[in-house]
C-alpha cells in the first residue's frame, strides 16, 4: 500500500510539473507583430535597394517574401535577391532592379509598394497572422545639400596633450526636425561618445574632443555627415608623438590593448609593443589590473613577460576589471598603456542545469584539444559530461611528457569550473599529453582519453615567421629640398622586428607650378571582356575623355562578385596599359568591375560598374570581340576606323574582319564591307554629311564570324574648318621623298605622330627623319625604295581629332623613284662619245664633247684601268666654250693598246666614255705612223670612281670604304672575304655611290683579303685591299693612338679573388701595344698577375694580395710615334679599404653539397654557414624563382650564422637547381645545389654535379683614392680632317673586266 501511494504521489508531481511548464509557456506566446514596417523607396534602375523590417512574437515567426503575390524564389534567382535574419531584423536586398513593363511607374525607378508584400507565419501553428502589408503611399525625401565652410587639417601633436576637431557648414534647407547625423570614424572605425571622446553636434557646426591623447588615438579622423539623400564627408590625419617618459630613455607606452576568451577567472591580454626607434630592446612587459568602481591597480606578473599575450587569472567571477601594460627596458618602466574597456569576468558556457536526480558523481569529460599553443603554456578546451545534478561541478587537469608515463594534477589548489584552462610553466618545444577529470561533492569521474601529443612551440620559429603584407603610408611634415631615408619595423604578438635596410634618399621637391589648374581626371568607361578561362578573365576599357591637365598614366581595377557588397582591388601596382589580366577568380561566379585613372593630379572617379561577367571558360570556336576601336580622318561622306585584333581567336587564325554601323540612338546595324579585310582599319565612305554614327566589329576566322566588339564613340560626318591633306613629292634639291601636312588646330601639348598602315613609325635605321616646324610636320625618306609602298597617315594629340592618309601605290612609288635617281645622279649630255685621231708620227689624240661644261669642270682619263696624269706624255686641255676634253698621247706603241676611258665631272653631273684599240699584231709601219687594222667601240660600264680602302674613326671604328658610278637599278654589288660572300645587315647604298662595309671590335680575325664587285648587263668591276702585314699594323696603330688619347685614369674595384686595376678607352684589343709596370718594373701576365680587359677597358687582376704588392702601378700605350701612360698608387688606406670591402661581404662559408639525391616523402634539410659584417641576408630559390616559405618549405636563420632550407615530404616536383644567395651591403655570393628525387624502390639516379662557380657580387663602396700627380705628358698634335677618317692602306688598283 505504502509503495501503491508513493507511485502516485510522483505521478501527481510529475503531471503538476508539465502543467507548471505548459501554463509558463503558454503565458510567453505571442503572435507576430510587426515592430518596424516596411516603407516605400523610390530606386534608379539597374541600381540595388535594401528593405529592412522587424517581427517580434513567440514562438519564433517564420518570413517569405512576396512579389505581386508570388514568392520569391532566393535560390533560383543567384546574384538578384539576398535575404538576412539576424536578431528579429529581417532585409531584403536586391542587388539590381530591372524595369518590368506591366508596372505603372515610369520606367526609370520604381516603388515597394508595387514590389513586396511580407508574410509572417509562426513557426508553430503554421498559419497566417498578417498575411499582407498594407501598401504605404510613396515617401519623396527632401534633398539636402551639405557645404563645409571651415575644415580640421592635419595635427600634430603629443602623448597627454589634447586636440579638437572642428567642422564649419551650410545645410540647405536647414530643418529643425530634419537635421543630419554626425558621425565620428577612425580609420573608418566609429567612434563613440566616452570619457576619451567628446562629440558636439547642431547649430552648422561638429566638432571631436579627445581631452586626452594617447598613441592609440594615432590615424585618420573622418566626420560622415549622413542625411536621408547621401553623405558628405571630410578627413585629415592625427599624428600623435610620444610624450616624454618617466625615466629618461625608458621605452612608451604599449599600445592596443586587447581582452580575449572572458571567462570565470581569467581573461587573456593582448597589445601592440610601444612605437620606440631610439630606446634599448624591450626586455619585457607589466599587465595591471583594476576592479570597476575602485583606483586600485595591481600589478599581475611579478616578473616581465617577453611576448604581447598574457592571460591573467585569480579574478572573481561576476566582477568586471580594467587593464593596462607598461613596458620595461633597461632604462626603467614606460607610462601605462590607455586602460582597456571594461570586462566582465563570466562563463559564456553557462547554461541551466535541468533538475535530476542527486548524490552521483559526475561523467568524464570528452573531446579534450588544444585551442591555442604557445611557447609555455597550452589553452585546452573540452566537452562537459552529460551532468543532471544540482550540486556544482568542477574540473581536474593532467599533464604528461610523452613516453614517460607519469601523470602529475595541474591545479592542485584552484578548481577549474569552466570547460577552458590554460596550463602554464611548460618547457620550449616539448611534447605533452593533457587529460581532464570531472568531480563535485559525490566523487571524482574517470579521466577522459588522454589528447595526442601536443608540442610547445619554439621561440626561432615565431621569430622567423614570414607574413606579407602590402603597406602604404603617407607621411606628412616633410621640408621642401631636404633629403630623407626611410626605414620600416614589422610587428606581431612576440614584439618587433629588427629594422629594415633604410631606403634610398629621397630629396622633397616643390609641387608642380601649375599644380592648382590640375585636377583629377574624369571616369573610364566601357569596360569589355575580351577572354575568360574559367580562373581569369582579360579586360579592357577606355581611357578617361577628360584627363584633369596631366597625362593619365596609371590605372587601378576594382572587382566585386554580384552577391557581395564590398569591392576589392586587383591591382596594387597601377597598370599602364587599358588591357588587364584579373586572375584567381571563381569558376561559374558572377563579377563586376570598375576602373579608375590616375594622374599627377590624382586618383579619378571609379567608371560605371561593368555588366555582370560570367567567370566560365571560353570554348567557342569562332573568335572573340575586337577591341579599342576608335576613329579618325573625319571627313564630309567618310571617317576611318581603327582597331586591334581580338585577344580569344578561336579555333583557327583570325583570318578577317567585318565592320557594321548604325545611326546614333538607332538600334538598325548595317555591314560596311561585304568581303573581310585582313588589316585592323578601314574607311567608310558614303555617309551622310552632319550625322552621327557609331560602329562595331565582329573578327572572323575558318569556324565563322565571333562575337561583336563594343561600340565606338559616336563620331559626326563633318571635317574641321580648315582641314588640310598630305602633300607628297621629291626634293628637287636632295631627291628625298617627303611627305607634308599642315595642321589647321594646334595647342602648347600638341605633337605630330607619324604611322604607317596605321602603326606609329618607331624605326628610324633606313633614314627617316621627321622634322616638325610650328603647325607643319614633314616625313622625308632619305633612301626610299619598294618597300616604302603603303597608306602612311598623321594624327596630332590635343586636339579635336586632326588628322590624314596618304596612300602611294606601286605605279606611283616607281614614278618617284626614278625622278629621286635623276635629282641624285645627274648626266653631263654628250654630243660625242669618247673618240680618237693618229695625228702625226706616234701620237694620237683622244676626245669627247659635251653639249656644255663650266669652268668648274673636272675630268680624269685611264689607260687600261689605271689613271693617267697631264706630263709630256699625257697632255690634256679642255675648250668651255664648244665643251670638248681631249688627251694627246706622244707615242703610242704595242704596249699602249688596250682600253681607254675618261671620267667627267661638272657640278654634281657625272658621266663617262670609254673605247677599245686593238691592233692586228704587225709592227708601227717604217715612217714610224701606228698601223690600225680594227677599232672596236666599247659601251661604258658600271666602274669605281674610289677604290677599295680602310678607314679608322675617331670612335675606334673600321671600316671598309669605296665609291662607284655609272649605275643603273639593275646595277648589283657585293662584298668578299678570301672569295667567300660577306651578307651585311645594311644593303650598300648606291644611290649616293658610297658602299662601306664595317668590321666591328677590329682584331687579327679580321685579317684577310677583302674584295667588292660591281656588276649589271653592261659589265663588272673589281677593287681589293689586302688586311695584313703592314697594312694590319697600321690600323692597330691608329686604333692605339685613339685609346691612349683617350684613356682615363686609372680605377681600383674590389674583386672576389683579389684587386683589380683597370683603365676605361674608347677600344681595347689585346693585338695593342699595352704594358704595366710596379714601381718601373714590368710585369708579365702570369697565374697571379691576370693582365687582359674588354672593348671599353684594359685591366690587371692581382689575385690575393699581400702587403708586397703596395706601390705605383702604370700602365703604357704605345702607337708607332707616341707612349700614354697613367698611374695610380696602391697603399695605405687605399689597400686597407680594398682588403676590408673584401673580407666583410656575405660569403658562403661550407656546409652546402653540390649533389643531393632523396627519395620521395623524406625531409631533405640543406644547411650551411655563412659570414659577413654586418650580418648578410639569405635568400633561396628554386628553378631561379624565390622559395616562398610556407608548410613545404622552412627557411631559417639561426644567430646570423646558420642558413638552412628544409623541404617536408619531398616530391618529384621538387627535383631540380637551387640557389642560395648571401648578401650585405658590401656584396655577397651565390651557391647552386642539383637536388634529385626518385620513388621508392627506383635504382639512387647517377647525378654529376655541374661544375658551376661560385657568383660573387660586389657592391660598389666608396673608398678614398688620392689622385695622382698629374705627368708631364706631350701635347697633343692638332686635329685635322685628316685625322677623322684616315685611310689605313690601299690595295692595288683592280683589274677591269669588260
Amino acid at each position: 500500500v505504502l509503495a501503491y501511494y508513493l507511485y502516485r504521489y510522483k505521478q501527481v508531481d510529475k503531471k503538476m510539473s508539465s502543467t507548471e511548464k505548459y501554463i509558463r509557456e503558454e503565458s510567453m506566446i505571442r503572435g507576430p507583430e510587426f515592430l518596424v514596417r516596411l516603407r516605400s523607396h523610390t530606386v534608379w534602375e539597374n541600381n540595388p535597394v535594401k528593405l529592412f523590417c522587424t517581427v517580434h512574437g513567440y514562438p519564433t515567426p517564420a518570413l517569405r517574401w512576396y512579389k505581386d503575390d508570388v514568392i520569391i524564389d532566393t535560390v533560383g534567382q543567384v546574384g538578384k535577391y539576398k535575404v538576412q535574419s539576424n536578431y528579429g531584423v529581417h532585409s531584403l536586398e536586391i542587388l539590381r532592379y530591372v524595369v518590368q513593363t506591366r508596372h505603372k511607374n515610369p520606367p526609370s525607378f520604381f516603388t515597394t509598394d508595387q514590389y513586396c508584400i511580407l508574410r509572417a507565419v509562426t513557426s508553430s501553428k503554421g498559419r497566417s497572422l498578417f498575411p499582407t502589408v498594407s501598401m504605404l503611399p510613396e515617401i519623396k525625401y527632401t534633398k539636402i545639400e551639405i557645404t563645409f565652410l571651415e575644415t580640421f587639417d592635419v595635427k600634430f601633436k603629443a602623448e597627454g596633450e589634447s586636440v579638437t576637431l572642428t567642422c564649419k557648414m551650410i545645410i540647405n534647407p536647414n530643418l529643425a526636425n530634419l537635421q543630419p547625423e554626425a558621425l565620428w570614424l577612425r580609420d573608418d572605425h566609429l567612434l563613440k561618445e566616452s570619457k576619451w571622446a567628446k562629440m558636439e553636434s547642431g547649430g552648422g557646426i561638429a566638432r571631436l574632443t579627445l581631452p586626452e591623447l594617447y598613441k592609440d588615438d594615432e590615424g585618420l579622423y573622418t566626420l560622415r555627415m549622413v542625411t536621408k539623400g547621401g553623405t558628405a564627408q571630410h578627413s585629415a590625419y592625427v599624428f600623435v608623438q610620444d610624450g616624454p617618459p618617466p625615466v629618461p630613455k625608458a621605452p612608451g607606452a604599449p599600445m592596443d590593448i586587447k581582452i580575449h576568451d572572458a571567462n570565470r577567472d581569467y581573461v587573456i591580454v593582448s597589445w601592440k609593443p610601444p612605437n620606440t626607434t631610439t630606446e634599448g630592446p624591450i626586455i619585457g612587459y607589466f599587465v595591471d589590473r583594476c576592479e570597476v568602481g575602485t583606483e586600485n591597480w595591481v600589478q599581475c606578473n611579478d616578473s616581465p613577460i617577453k611576448i604581447c599575450k598574457y592571460p591573467v587569472s585569480g579574478l572573481f567571477e561576476g566582477h568586471s576589471y580594467y587593464f593596462r601594460v607598461r613596458a620595461v627596458n633597461s632604462h626603467g618602466i614606460s607610462k601605462p598603456s590607455k586602460i582597456s574597456e571594461p570586462i566582465a569576468a563570466l562563463d559564456p558556457t553557462e547554461f541551466e542545469r535541468l533538475k535530476a536526480g542527486e548524490g552521483t558523481a559526475p561523467g568524464a569529460p570528452s573531446h579534450v584539444h588544444s585551442s591555442e599553443t604557445d611557447r609555455t603554456y597550452v589553452v585546452l578546451s573540452w566537452q562537459p559530461p552529460d551532468y543532471r545534478g544540482r550540486a556544482p561541478m568542477w574540473y581536474y587537469i593532467e599533464k604528461c611528457l610523452v613516453d614517460s608515463g607519469s601523470w602529475q594534477r595541474v591545479n592542485t589548489q584552484v578548481p577549474v569550473r569552466s570547460p577552458r584552462y590554460a596550463v602554464f610553466d611548460l618547457a620550449e618545444g616539448k611534447e605533452y599529453q593533457f587529460r581532464v577529470l570531472s568531480a563535485n561533492i559525490y566523487g571524482t569521474s574517470e579521466p577522459s582519453k588522454p589528447t595526442g601529443p601536443i608540442k610547445t612551440q619554439e621561440l626561432k620559429n615565431t621569430l622567423n615567421s614570414n607574413v606579407s603584407f602590402c603597406c602604404r603610408f603617407v607621411v606628412h611634415g616633410l621640408k621642401t629640398g631636404e633629403t630623407y631615408v626611410f626605414r620600416v619595423q614589422a610587428i606581431n604578438e612576440i614584439g618587433l622586428s629588427d629594422e629594415s635596410q633604410e631606403s634610398s634618399p629621397l630629396s622633397v621637391q616643390a609641387a608642380l607650378g601649375k599644380r592648382s589648374e590640375l585636377i583629377s581626371p574624369s571616369a573610364p568607361y566601357n569596360i569589355a571582356l575580351l577572354h575568360c578561362d574559367g580562373t581569369s578573365m582579360i579586360l579592357s576599357w577606355k581611357p578617361p575623355k577628360r584627363s584633369g591637365g596631366a597625362e593619365v598614366t596609371d590605372y587601378y581595377i576594382d572587382k566585386r562578385e554580384v552577391s557581395h557588397h564590398h569591392w576589392r582591388e586587383v591591382n596594387i601596382k597601377p597598370t599602364k596599359e587599358r588591357l588587364f589580366k584579373v586572375e584567381n577568380l571563381k569558376s561559374g561566379a558572377l563579377y563586376e568591375f570598375r576602373v579608375h585613372g590616375a594622374s599627377l593630379a590624382g586618383v579619378g572617379a571609379p567608371s560605371e560598374i561593368s555588366k555582370p561577367f560570367l567567370c566560365d571558360a571560353w570554348n567557342m570556336p569562332e573568335p572573340g570581340p575586337a577591341y579599342d576601336l576608335s576613329s579618325c580622318e573625319v571627313r564630309n561622306d567618310s571617317v576611318v576606323i581603327e582597331w586591334k585584333p581580338p585577344v580569344y581567336t578561336g579555333h583557327s587564325p583570325v583570318t578577317g574582319y567585318f565592320v557594321e554601323k548604325c545611326k546614333k540612338g538607332s538600334d538598325q546595324w548595317s555591314a560596311v564591307n561585304e568581303t573581310a579585310v585582313s588589316h585592323c582599319y578601314l574607311k567608310v565612305c558614303q555617309l551622310e554629311e552632319g550625322q552621327s554614327y557609331v560602329f562595331r566589329v565582329r573578327a572572323q576566322n575558318a569556324h565563322g564570324v565571333g562575337k561583336p566588339s563594343t561600340s565606338s564613340d559616336s563620331a559626326c560626318i563633318k571635317a574641321l574648318p580648315g582641314t588640310k591633306e598630305i602633300v607628297c613629292g621629291v626634293d628637287k634639291e636632295t631627291g628625298d621623298l617627303y611627305m607634308l601636312f599642315e595642321s589647321c588646330e594646334m595647342s602648347e601639348k600638341s605633337e605630330f605622330i607619324w604611322k604607317k598602315s596605321y602603326q606609329e613609325i618607331t624605326d628610324f635605321s633606313k633614314g627617316i627623319v621627321v622634322k616638325t616646324e610650328g603647325n607643319h610636320s614633314k616625313l622625308i625618306f632619305k633612301n626610299p625604295d619598294m618597300e616604302d609602298i603603303g597608306t602612311f597617315s598623321i594624327s596630332v594629340s590635343h586636339t579635336d581629332g586632326v588628322s590624314a592618309s596618304y596612300h602611294i601605290a606601286k605605279e606611283e612609288m616607281e614614278k618617284i623613284l626614278a625622278q629621286s635617281y635623276e635629282i641624285r645622279n645627274p648626266i653631263i649630255p654628250l654630243k660625242s662619245e669618247l673618240a680618237y685621231k693618229i695625228v702625226e708620227r706616234g701620237r694620237v689624240r683622244f676626245w669627247v664633247q659635251a653639249e656644255s661644261i663650266s669652268s668648274a669642270v673636272t675630268y680624269k682619263f685611264f689607260a687600261n684601268s689605271k689613271e693617267v696624269v697631264n706630263s709630256e706624255q699625257y697632255k690634256m686641255s679642255h675648250d668651255v666654250s664648244t665643251g670638248i676634253i681631249e688627251m694627246v698621247l706622244d707615242h703610242f706603241t704595242m704596249e699602249s693598246e688596250g682600253t681607254y676611258a675618261v671620267q667627267i665631272q661638272d657640278g654634281k653631273a657625272k658621266n663617262q666614255s670609254s673605247l677599245v684599240l686593238i691592233g692586228d699584231g704587225e709592227s708601227p709601219s717604217v715612217d714610224g705612223a701606228l698601223h690600225v687594222t680594227q677599232m672596236t667601240a666599247f659601251v661604258p660600264g658600271p666602274h669605281f670612281t674610289q677604290f677599295l680602302s680602310v678607314h679608322v674613326g675617331d670612335d675606334c671604328s673600321v671600316t671598309l670604304v669605296c665609291q662607284v658610278a655609272n649605275l643603273k637599278k639593275e646595277s648589283v654589288f657585293h662584298w668578299y672575304k678570301d672569295d667567300e660572300e660577306i651578307i651585311p645587315d645594311v644593303k650598300p647604298d648606291l644611290t649616293s655611290g658610297v658602299c662601306k662595309l664595317p668590321l666591328p671590335l677590329f682584331s687579327k680575325k679580321h685579317q684577310g683579303i677583302y674584295k667588292a664587285t660591281i656588276s649589271d648587263d653592261r659589265g663588272k668591276d673589281v677593287s681589293q685591299v689586302d688586311i695584313s702585314g703592314k697594312v694590319f699594323d697600321g690600323i692597330i696603330n691608329d686604333l692605339s693612338r685613339i685609346a691612349g688619347s683617350s684613356a682615363a685614369e686609372l680605377v681600383i674595384q674590389c674583386t672576389a679573388e683579389g684587386i683589380r686595376l683597370q683603365c676605361s678607352m674608347k677600344y681595347y684589343t689585346e693585338e695593342m701595344r699595352i704594358h704595366w709596370f710596379h714601381n718601373g718594373n714590368k710585369l708579365s701576365a702570369s697565374e697571379r698577375l691576370r693582365v687582359g680587359g674588354t672593348p671599353e677597358k684594359a685591366c690587371m687582376e692581382i689575385v690575393e694580395p699581400t702587403e708586397k704588392d703596395k706601390g705605383q702601378y702604370t700602365i703604357e700605350i704605345m702607337d708607332a710615334e707616341k707612349t700614354y701612360s697613367r698611374s695610380i698608387e696602391l697603399s695605405g688606406q687605399v689597400f686597407n679599404g680594398l682588403m676590408f670591402e673584401s673580407s666583410d661581404r656575405g660569403k658562403v662559408v661550407g656546409g652546402l653539397p653540390d649533389v643531393v639525391t632523396i627519395m620521395e616523402k623524406k625531409t631533405l634539410s640543406l644547411t650551411c654557414t655563412v659570414c659577413g659584417d654586418p650580418k648578410p641576408q639569405v635568400t633561396w630559390y628554386s628553378n631561379d624563382k624565390e622559395v616562398e616559405p610556407d608548410d613545404h618549405f622552412v627557411v631559417a636563420l639561426d644567430s646570423g650564422r646558420f642558413a638552412s632550407l628544409t623541404i617536408k615530404g619531398v616530391s618529384l616536383e621538387d627535383s631540380g637547381k637551387y640557389t642560395m644567395d648571401v648578401h650585405n651591403k658590401y656584396g655577397g655570393e651565390a651557391v647552386d645545389i642539383t637536388v634529385s628525387v626518385y620513388k621508392h624502390g627506383d635504382k639512387v639516379p647517377d647525378v654529376k654535379p655541374t661544375m658551376s662557380p661560385k657568383r660573387v657580387v660586389l657592391n660598389k663602396v666608396s673608398i678614398p683614392i688620392p689622385a695622382p700627380a698629374p705627368a708631364p705628358t706631350p701635347a697633343p698634335a692638332p686635329k685635322t680632317p685628316a685625322a677623322a677618317a684616315k685611310p689605313a692602306g690601299r690595295g692595288p688598283p683592280p683589274l677591269r673586266r669588260k
